[in-house]
Parts: C-alpha cells; structure tokens; sequence
C-alpha cells in the first residue's frame, strides 16, 4: 500500500507542476485560454493573476515531492500536510471559481491522501 500511496503522492505533484505550467507559461496561448474560455484580451489581463496562482500550485508539488524525498515521520508529515492543503484549494476552488476543480485538484489530492493514512 505504501508504493501505491507513494505513487499517488507523485501523480498528484505532478498534476501541480502542469498547473504551474499552464498558469505560468501558458496562460495566454491556446492551453491557458481553452482552459478557461478566454479570449487573448482576457487572458492578457488576467496573466500576472494566473501567474501568481500557478506560483502556489507549484509550492503546493514541491512540498509533495520534499514529502517523497524526506520520507520517515517528517515525510509523512510533509505529504500529510500537502495533501490536505491541496485538498481545501480544490474544494475553495470549486465553491469560488469552477466546479471542475473539485474533480480535478481536490479528488486527487483526497484519493492521495487517504492513500497515505492507510499506508501508516
């Protein structure tokens, strides 16, 4: 159980590095606009502010990974920690901004978690 947990932990940095990405990098070419539906003026204008959440998104992937690195009970701390600071952005997201990020951040960051605890 505990590679199962580990590799979920690894999906779910994962998935945090490409929202980075697309936040960062690619707000305003066609992954970043699709994303949302954004025109290129919209996605002008609201760049630097996906920018400053793509930042978190990545914080949010290098604190999982410092969990997989770490190991031991800081590691577990780490990713338990992660893991439900990913899970509260999902569901803050999804009541605030899209319901698609309930399916999308927060489930994830819930099936890792709960992959975690088991593992214990």
């Amino acid at each position: 159980m505990e590679i199962v947990a580990k590799v979920l932990v690894g999906l779910v940095a994962a998935l945090h590095l490409y929202i980075l990405v697309l936040e960062m990098f690619l707000w305003q070419r066609s992954p970043g606009r699709n994303l949302h539906g954004f025109d290129p003026d919209l996605a002008r204008v609201t760049a630097p502010l996906a920018a400053n959440q793509g930042l978190y998104n990545g914080f949010l992937a290098a604190g999982l990974v410092w969990g997989l690195v770490a190991g031991g009970p800081a590691g577990f701390g780490a990713r338990v920690f992660f893991l439900s600071c990913v899970v509260v952005a999902g569901v803050f997201g999804a009541a605030t901004a899209n319901r698609r990020i309930l399916f999308a951040q927060a489930l994830p960051g819930a099936v890792a978690l709960a992959a975690v605890l088991a593992a214990r």
